[in-house]
């Protein structure tokens, strides 16, 4: 099979038989065998039982229905999951993403070698409200990631060789990063092509402004556990060594000054009336907390049973 087309939804009903159709007649015009993955997440108006329609209408229509809202990093990870194309194309449901950028974002896959290709919606049909803090967001996300040739992580349109799709896990809000945790999994050759953005037929947006905070939050938490999730002890154990040896010297500091104004017989105040004194053992105590922490992290990753796995790409034994 060429393509597999997953689209997670939440109350999209409208676009879907719309959106079936266009996708059916690009595939059709370009000879691809495929199938399109309806990831129902949980919506409470009609949109299961327009899949079911669509499903009886066109046997590659396939759905997975969640009893419940789960989010769309769920969704797409349901459908990587079941995903047989050899190439994978995520979209969006609400028609904004369009079908007409599939046959070049396949050719870039298979033929210019990309592991994966994401979307870049240039111009975009949104509030300034909506477009600022996204310059903003990806500003950051390049920064951080490394991956400095992106510039719309959070474009729903992308597309990925199979074997990239089954070695992520796409889980919480993390579908914002899924680049950079295809870097993070070996796979280094992304690329980005300029798709046309349109604005939106039906229904409304699913999304706040609060994304944009637990988005960095996300990228905070991805970065770290990319730097440091199999040697905790490298940050923490650094971090309060550094703060107890810190401490440690300013206490030194306060002692010997308290000794030096007593052999001059300088008035002098007690060593617990001095702030300083308080705040040196303060830095002690954190920085042995810290070190222990580190300590603690590095006995769970030692018993993770993924402590040694790693991705072999090949292999060449002797005969």
């Amino acid at each position: 099979m060429d393509i597999s087309v997953i689209v997670p939804l939440y109350n999209e009903a409208e676009s879907l038989p719309e959106l079936e159709q266009w996708i059916a007649r690009v595939m059709k015009e370009n000879s691809f065998t495929y199938e399109i993955i309806f990831v129902n997440d949980g919506s409470t108006d009609n949109s299961w039982e327009v899949i079911r329609e669509l499903s009886q209408n066109n046997p590659v229509v396939k759905g997975v229905c969640f009893r419940r809202n789960y989010g769309k990093s769920p969704a797409l990870n349901t459908g990587f999951v079941r995903a047989q194309g050899d190439v994978v194309i995520t979209m969006d449901a609400d028609l904004q993403d369009s079908p007409d950028e599939i046959p070049e974002l396949y050719r870039m896959i298979t033929q210019e070698g990309y592991d994966l290709v994401s979307g870049w919606k240039k111009k975009r049909y949104d509030p300034l409200s909506k477009t600022i803090p996204t310059k903003l967001f990806n500003a950051t996300a390049r920064k951080v990631s490394g991956i400095k040739n992106l510039h719309d992580f959070n474009c729903g349109l992308k597309a990925y060789r199979n074997k990239v799709v089954k070695h992520i896990e796409v889980y919480g809000d993390m579908h914002r990063y899924i680049p950079f945790l295809a870097k993070n999994a070996g796979f280094s050759k992304i690329g980005e092509k300029v798709v046309q953005h349109q604005a939106r037929k039906y229904g409304k947006t699913k999304f706040g402004l609060d994304r944009f905070v637990n988005g960095y939050l996300d990228l905070a938490t991805l970065w770290f556990t990319n730097k440091f999730g199999v040697k905790p002890m490298h940050f923490f154990g650094l971090l309060g060594s550094l703060m107890f040896i810190l401490g440690f010297i300013a206490v030194v500091i306060v002692g010997a000054i308290k000794l030096y104004n007593l052999y001059t017989g300088k008035p002098t105040i007690l060593v617990t009336d001095s702030p300083y004194f308080y705040l040196s053992l303060v830095l002690m105590i954190l920085g042995t907390q810290l070190f222990l922490t580190g300590f603690l992290g590095e006995l769970i990753v030692r018993n993770s049973p993924g402590r040694n796995h790693y991705e072999i790409e090949e292999e060449i034994q002797l005969s």
